[in-house]
């Protein structure tokens, strides 16, 4: 930097001298100026020898001369579009010199690297320098002309207020119209009247400086409507004044496609009724706690079964669609109708008590009663349908769904095709039962339900060779609650699976720990009850799974299946046995004799055992021993051990003996035990 570019007796910071560098390249014949921000002001605090002849300034005068006196015709906020700390700017302006006098110019402005000061090229209008910089300017605009023109993006431009300058061809395609039809003020005949009020708010505060967005609707040559959204920035032009840039986003198919999203999310596929997730939103909606007027009908259709499996899954389909379209023909305008799930549908009736819906379920069974044909058949639709009018019992809407849905078993269990109010005994009880399943689930999980051990003895010598688990739960409040309860209520819950799994593992365990402190004294076998619902594939690996984790012997467990699950599908039950049997698990029948059972079914079953049931050894106190002697022949014939079950007397036990049996288990002879105390029963013998 030479010493006639700095004046005489000022003095330049490192900083300053960085920013000039970056800028420009330093010569005596250019104007330079060094602006910053002080106390909140833009400011010039350094000048160049070029710039005190350009300006008239004295060196002394410029260093704290505000830009905006500089710069006269920039007003308000539009300083900041020339002293940009992103990028440089390039402005044509009148620059104001000390004597009042103007200079057509052209600023360049150049943030430093720090961002906290610009660089000031100051060009007059008339020389050779500002003639080079207007035809690189003008080379520039064409290339940005160019770039908007190609840009797909529908692009908008006005250099004042709301009249365009420019449209691009993207934006013409948008609308369908040429760029002259849009020029000046015509652009905004192509906004929805509804949505033009928002538009125009927006564009004004645009024009004041800031930047706006709007959603709106455009309206095409067709007819047709285009929903965007139209993002303008602030566009400052000197010498004419502030309008702006536009651009648009069309999301037209991107609001169908999260429509169609929205509407699978909560609508039946097959029916287009609304889902059980719309329902519950429609429910909560309208449901006021304390209120009344709200029903809900709850509708489950009778031996749809039989059409799915006598004229296939096409007709089941069919019917549900068909009672779907006579289910919305037949309720109010405004009453809700949803697909439940599978065959049961639900309606919604707001500002109704319950005679009216009663009356509403009434017509609804008399217009499903109507024949439709399903594959050559006709076929008379018939529902059971639970009515359930709003009280102040009520204290949530899932509460008033949760009771229609009662109301409906009340029906089914009543003989189908029926209407049933919810009575509040019904109610009651249903309220208890899913407490206590919810009990059982937790119970279940923090492995609550606790088990006992029955000992097994051989008929022949009387020596305890084997355990019986059985499951027990002592409820903290309810107290002990009988396996016929909770095993039950576990099938109907879809719990059974976790209880299962339970027992399993804790029997395994508890054989392991037996192992260790007993030694040899310990029970050779633990004979494990499994439910029908856990007859399947999963059964197997399961079994493996706990005895590889507890280091047992296949041998040491045997499995016991109540001869009616197994008659619920003998093929199914067959390969799960088979299975079981490959892997050293013995496999008994439990309960034997109390239903129907099929002996074609049996000779090909791969068991080992038979048990017989407690009311067979009770009869022998009568002296009826017929049904148990055929049992234990059956057995023996077929090459099977029998357990005779529920031995309650010595006179008992020495009769079986003497009919064939091959061990006996029951009370008399030791009753149901905890780990500890079975581990003492048999170290004591």
């Amino acid at each position: 930097m030479s010493a006639s570019t700095v004046p005489a007796g000022s003095s330049v910071s490192p900083e300053i001298v960085s920013s000039i560098f970056y800028g420009v390249t330093v010569s005596d014949t250019l104007a330079l100026l060094v602006a910053e921000m002080v106390g909140g002001t833009p400011r010039i605090t350094w000048g160049n020898e070029g710039a005190v002849r350009l300006l008239g300034y004295a060196a002394e005068d410029l260093g704290a001369l505000p830009v905006s006196t500089l710069v006269p015709t920039l007003r308000g906020g539009e300083v900041k579009l020339l002293l940009r700390r992103e990028r440089a700017a390039r402005m044509r302006l009148s620059v104001r010199t000390a004597s009042g006098a103007f200079v057509e110019s052209v600023v360049l402005s150049t943030p430093s690297p720090t961002g906290r000061m610009w660089t000031l090229r100051v060009v007059p209008a008339a020389s050779e320098q500002e003639r080079a910089l207007r035809a690189t300017a003008d080379a520039h605009e064409q290339r940005f002309a160019t770039l908007t023109e190609r840009s797909p993006i529908p692009t908008l431009l006005s250099e004042q207020g709301m009249r365009l300058a420019h449209v691009n061809d993207a934006f013409c395609s948008l609308v369908g119209l040429r760029s002259e039809q849009l020029l000046g003020t015509g652009w905004m005949s192509v906004v929805h009247p509804e949505d033009l009020d928002a538009v125009i708010e927006q564009v004004v505060v645009v024009l004041g400086g800031g930047d706006g967005e709007a959603r709106a609707r455009l309206v095409r040559a067709d007819g047709s409507e285009r929903m965007t959204v139209i993002r303008f920035a602030h566009l400052f032009t000197p010498g004419v004044g502030a309008g702006f840039v536009g651009t648009i986003e069309d999301i037209t198919q991107r609001l169908a496609f999260e429509a169609r999203l929205a509407h699978q999310a909560n609508h039946d596929p097959l029916t287009g009724l609304p889902n059980r997730t719309l329902l519950a939103q429609y429910v909560s909606a309208r449901f006021r706690p304390g209120g009344s007027g709200l029903a809900c009908l709850f509708l489950d259709l009778d031996n749809f079964k039989v059409v799915n499996d006598s004229l296939g899954h096409g007709a089941g389909d069919e019917l549900l669609v068909e009672v779907a379209a006579r289910l919305r023909a037949t309720v109010r305008p405004g009453d809700l109708v949803a697909r439940f799930g599978g065959d049961e549908f639900v309606v919604v009736c707001e500002g109704v008590g319950e005679a009216e819906a009663i009356t509403l379920a009434e017509r609804i069974g008399a217009a499903l009663a109507v024949p439709v044909r399903l594959g050559g058949v006709d076929v008379r639709p018939r529902a059971s349908v639970g009515v359930t009018a709003q009280t102040a019992e009520h204290a949530a809407a899932e509460e008033l769904i949760r009771d229609c849905d009662i109301a409906m078993y009340q029906a089914k269990t009543g003989g189908k095709g029926r209407i049933t109010v919810l009575d509040q005994q019904a109610r009651a009880e249903a309220r208890e039962k899913l407490l206590l399943v919810a009990e059982l689930r937790d119970a279940i999980e923090r492995r609550e339900i606790t088990l006992l051990y029955q000992p097994i003895f051989s008929a022949t010598d009387g020596t305890a060779t084997a355990v019986e688990s059985l499951a027990r739960w002592h409820h903290a409040g309810r107290g002990a609650i009988s396996p016929g309860t909770f095993v039950g209520l576990a099938e109907e819950s879809g719990l059974i699976g976790g209880l299962g799994l339970l027992v399993l593992d804790e029997t395994c365990r508890q054989l392991a720990d037996w192992d260790r402190t007993l030694g040899v004294a310990a029970p050779r076998r633990a004979n494990v009850n499994v439910s029908a619902l856990q007859l399947d594939a999963n059964l197997l690996p399961q079994v493996i799974a706990a005895l590889d984790r507890h280091g047992l012997s296949p041998s040491r467990l045997s499995i016991e299946i109540t001869e009616s699950a197994l008659m619920k599908d003998p093929a199914s039950a067959r390969e799960v046995l088979a299975g079981l049997r490959a892997l050293g698990v013995q496999l008994a029948i439990d309960d034997f004799g109390t239903g129907y059972s099929s002996l074609a079914y049996l000779r090909h079953l791969p068991v080992d055992c038979l048990k017989v049931d407690r009311t067979f050894v009770a009869e022998l106190a009568d002296g009826h021993t017929e049904i148990a002697s055929a049992v234990i022949a059956l057995a023996r014939s077929l090459g099977l051990t029998t357990v005779a079950e529920g031995v309650e007397t010595a006179a008992q036990a020495t009769e079986l003996a003497q009919l064939g049996a091959g061990f006996l288990q029951g009370y008399s002879l030791a009753p149901p035990m905890t780990g500890p105390d079975t581990a003492a029963w048999f170290a004591a013998r």
